[in-house]
């Protein structure tokens, strides 16, 4: 059929070519240099001209297809190669989560010879390195993925993960602000970047991130968490003027002041307004805060506070006097009569205190403060038998002696000896508590020799 619509075409084309050149019989002269020329018909020429440029056409779309065959034997080629990288990597990742650190890092390290473009390769072959205890080739292997792609996140994230475990908060810090610089509202990284801030007591920056990662988790169940966060730092920056001078110890109460109005069950906020009173040298404001703050929230860290300024001042009438209308209003508050008794046993008014004491005990409370505290009442008056009670009580002492055994790995304490720890989950960790003072307490063993005849006698006159 080929051959057939050859021989058409052909056919067709020397009818063509006669029937034109019976209408164009003129002869036409071309020069095609200067001095030569061709002489032929216009037929001829018009025949030539159309023949040289399907040639040319020709060439162009074999020199068209050649390139296109190369392109795809080189494509070919590299989707092979990727596959066969790609099958190491996995292969690599594989030994990884199995455990099985050696064979990973001969699998990948395979992966990162033959493409080292890769940035998965370096994050599988930074996780060995970490996972062998190896962070700073870590870090330089990280340094390596960063520069081949420098907008991936992952390997910024896993880069201030390890400065992290190396302790070097300021690079890790440095790491999450260029993530930041290129995602400016990546929760994580605003995040990580705030406990950074806050474990290096940089209150102000800390604050200005809660801000903005307080806007992302509006409507969201982290919402009131995070306010309660955003409060916290709040009070840590008010609080950066506590010792500084008046100027701002002045600014400090009121920010402070703005946060009790804000947050009036925010505890920190009513203990730090009357330190910063007392400090401003307004004795009676402060006492006025922590008492109002002790009737709103119940804290025994107001009444340690008033104590100590009552004592301070020469002036512990007005605490007593204190101490005593309350328990009238308030019968049932134990902390209250713990710190009553406690500020009279110190001011040797000791029945007064004891009565307030047992009142606590008689309650059913059992801590080794109260314990102690009465027997030190009862010691004064002499009444020793008592006191010794009360020691053995607050030392948990019982008619057998507990020795205790301590953790060796992770410090953690039990009463009964354990073969495996609570704690950290050690297998044959638990001593006896100061073994080890004990052992390097003891004196060299004197080494056995050998005694010759008559030294024993020699001995024995001595």
């Amino acid at each position: 059929m080929t051959i057939m619509s050859f021989l058409l075409l052909t056919i067709l084309f020397m009818t063509w070519f006669i029937y034109f050149s019976g209408l164009n019989p003129q002869m036409v002269t071309i020069f095609y240099y200067p001095g030569e020329s061709i002489t032929s018909s216009l037929a001829v020429i018009a025949v030539g001209c159309i023949l040289i440029g399907v040639f040319i056409g020709f060439v162009l779309y074999l020199l068209s297809t050649l390139r296109q065959m190369v392109k795809n034997l080189k494509a070919d080629r590299q989707e092979r190669r990727n596959r066969e990288v790609i099958s190491i990597y996995r292969e690599g990742v594989s030994r990884l989560l199995s455990g099985d650190m050696k064979k990973a890092r001969i699998h990948l390290q395979r992966a990162l010879d033959r493409d080292p473009a890769r940035v998965e390769t370096y994050l599988a072959m930074a996780n060995v390195h970490v996972q062998e205890n190896q962070p700073e080739e870590a870090v330089a292997l990280l340094g390596r993925a960063r520069n081949v792609d420098p907008r991936s996140l992952e390997v910024l994230f896993k880069l201030a993960s390890v400065y992290d475990s190396l302790q070097r908060w300021d690079d890790a810090a440095q790491t999450y602000r260029e993530i930041l610089g290129k995602a400016e509202n990546n929760r994580k990284a605003l995040r990580a970047l705030r406990d950074l801030r806050i474990r290096a007591g940089e209150w102000k920056e800390s604050f200005e991130l809660q801000k903005k990662i307080l806007k992302f988790a509006e409507g969201t169940t982290r919402q009131q968490e995070e306010e309660r966060r955003l409060l916290s730092l709040r009070y840590e920056v008010a609080c950066q003027g506590l010792s500084g001078d008046e100027k701002e110890l002045k600014s400090a109460k009121a920010a402070l002041q703005e946060i009790v109005k804000d947050a009036p069950d925010f505890l920190p906020g009513h203990v730090s307004l009357g330190d910063v009173l007392r400090r401003l040298g307004t004795p009676l404001e402060a006492s006025s805060v922590w008492e109002e703050g002790y009737r709103a929230l119940g804290r025994g860290v107001f009444l340690e506070r008033l104590e100590a300024l009552f004592l301070d001042e020469g002036d512990p009438a007005t605490l007593l006097s204190f101490y005593r209308d309350f328990v009238r209003e308030k019968a049932n508050d134990l902390m209250l009569r713990f710190f009553y008794g406690k500020l009279c046993l110190r001011l040797e008014m000791i029945e007064e205190g004891l009565e307030q004491l047992q009142m606590v005990e008689s309650s059913g409370v059992d801590s080794p403060q109260i314990h102690l505290l009465l027997a030190e009442g009862h010691s004064r008056r002499g009444r020793l038998d008592i006191a010794i009670q009360q020691y053995k009580k607050a030392l948990g002492i019982t008619s057998r002696l507990a020795i205790g055994y301590v953790c060796d790995s992770c410090g953690e304490e039990s009463r009964e000896w354990q073969s495996r720890c609570p704690d950290c989950g050690e297998w044959a960790s638990l001593s006896v508590v100061g073994r080890q003072s004990l052992r390097g307490a003891m004196t060299a063993t004197t080494q056995l020799r050998p005694i010759h005849h008559g030294e024993r006698e020699t001995w024995g006159t001595v």
